[in-house]
């Protein structure tokens, strides 16, 4: 365990954040990887891989709630010193990740198709991306218990063995996808299949790697099998912080079917452009987002501690540092967005929409690091609510206007991206104030505990006169 209650606040910032983002990009390296050997199999295909890519954003808000719920209790158990709390909520959380798990891979069975043809634009994309969500669903199911233990450990300030069990899976997927999807050595190509079931595997010898550090390392939470029965009390309060932080990625996911949705009707070619750039747009976000969330757990932890002014400092440190490093991925897809997409795709207009993509959107990117950081300071202080509100805001402000745009005479793809720099703003402007209102509540809250209570006046004995 280490304590982020003491030290320099930018200093754990910067300690944790190459870690995590270290993880965070082998995994986006390890999506892009597949969308680079798919493509060798058609836009068909690209387009289909992409979208059903896009149902990882349903499965990773149900990631979120256990992930957030377990990040936010579990730091502020560790800053209050109460370590057998923290022991409970991450075996309560595990058990929760069990259940969660399952229901996944019921729902991929059941529903993978209908989602398909709900946004594809034709049958070879639906085809293609209906193989690919049967064949990546325990990959998706296996992930609950890899969040929880991931968490676990970032809430307790360690975040180096969840990398390296990350970057060493992901180079299990990256060795597996040629030889699964093209046949490489073996001359049996999967197809887009293959690139399902090579996802599966790593996440399964992932998963497998961090219950031996568990079980052979970790001494500060670890697993207890008296504590997996459920305690109603305990589950509620995780679900009642990670509920929230769940509804925000079901309204990204919400986004991006929206975006599917409108522009299905300029064909695959658009459809797999959008996807490829996607990617890349959370490749080069990796950064931003790696430094608001090692913010989450020192943030959680200064609370747990009662230490309000810290947790103040933390929102301002790491607003400045995904700031400067927002502009500069920002000014590298505006000047070199070829750097960034080259390989993809060998069909010009699916390349063309990509590079138009690129160009527009990264100029939100300093919004969208704003409200990465809001995000976490909010998970932090342990009340995701607003990170709902300005969620909902968003979907609102963009998919009902881009949903009436479709349908005027003249409309053209870049009008789904300027709307969405529009949405992107708002919601940032819509963070900021809801977090400072709950900066407002939640700091005086702590300094009216840690303030002690006035003494009593000592009365002072009248001198005791002499007789006249």
């Amino acid at each position: 365990m280490k304590d982020l209650t003491n030290g320099s606040v930018a200093k754990h910032i910067l300690g944790m954040a190459p870690p995590i983002m270290v993880g965070m990009v082998t995994i986006m390296l390890c999506q892009l990887v597949d969308l680079y050997f798919v493509s060798g199999l058609g836009d068909a295909a690209v387009a289909g891989v992409a979208a059903a890519g896009n149902a990882g954003f349903l499965i990773n808000a149900l990631m979120q709630v256990l992930g957030v719920g377990a990040v936010s209790l579990i730091a502020h158990a560790v800053g209050r010193k109460d370590r057998p709390d923290a022991n409970l909520i991450f075996n309560q959380a595990i058990v929760l990740s069990v259940l969660f798990g399952l229901l996944t891979l019921v729902a991929g069975a059941a529903l993978s198709r209908a989602y398909m043809h709900a946004i594809a634009a034709d049958e070879a994309t639906i085809e293609a991306g209906t193989t690919y969500l049967l064949w990546f669903m325990p990959a998706l199911a296996l992930q609950f218990a890899s969040q929880v233990m991931g968490s676990a450990l970032r809430a307790t300030g360690i975040v180096r063995p969840t990398m390296l069990v990350q970057a060493l899976a992901v180079a299990i997927n990256i060795a597996l996808a040629p030889v699964l999807i093209a046949g490489l050595g073996t001359g049996y190509a999967l197809g887009v299949a293959g690139a399902g079931l090579a996802s599966s595997i790593a996440v399964l010898i992932g998963v497998v790697m961090l219950l031996a550090h568990f079980r052979k390392v970790e001494r500060y939470v670890a697993f207890n099998p008296a504590q997996w029965r459920p305690q109603a009390q305990h589950l509620r309060r995780i679900l009642n912080v990670g509920l929230p932080a769940g509804g925000e990625f079901a309204m990204m996911f919400i986004l991006m079917a929206v975006v599917y949705f409108v522009l299905r009707d300029f064909g695959a070619a658009a459809q797999a452009g959008f996807g490829i750039g996607q990617r890349v747009l959370g490749l080069i976000q990796m950064p931003a987002l790696a430094v608001a969330l090692a913010a989450g757990p020192i943030a959680g932890q200064n609370m747990g501690a009662g230490k309000g002014e810290r947790v103040r400092e933390t929102f301002v440190k790491a607003a400045l540092i995904t700031s400067v490093v927002m502009i500069g991925f920002m000014c590298l897809a505006q000047l070199k967005p070829q750097l960034l997409l080259s390989g993809f795709s060998n069909d010009r207009e699916t390349m063309e929409i990509a590079f138009l993509f690129l160009r527009i959107i990264s100029l939100n990117m300093v919004a969208q690091g704003v409200i990465f950081t809001c995000s976490s300071m909010f998970q932090g202080l342990g009340n995701t609510k607003p990170v709902l509100w300005s969620s909902a805001m968003r979907v609102l402000t963009y998919s009902l206007p881009a949903i009436w745009l479709s349908t005027r005479p003249g409309f053209r793809i870049e009008h789904v991206w300027y709307l969405s720099i529009a949405a992107t703003t708002l919601q940032a402007a819509l963070s900021l104030w809801l977090l400072r209102r709950e900066f407002r509540k939640r700091l005086a809250t702590l300094r009216h505990e840690k303030s002690p209570e006035p003494a009593a006046p000592k009365r002072v004995a009248s001198p005791v006169r002499a007789p006249a």
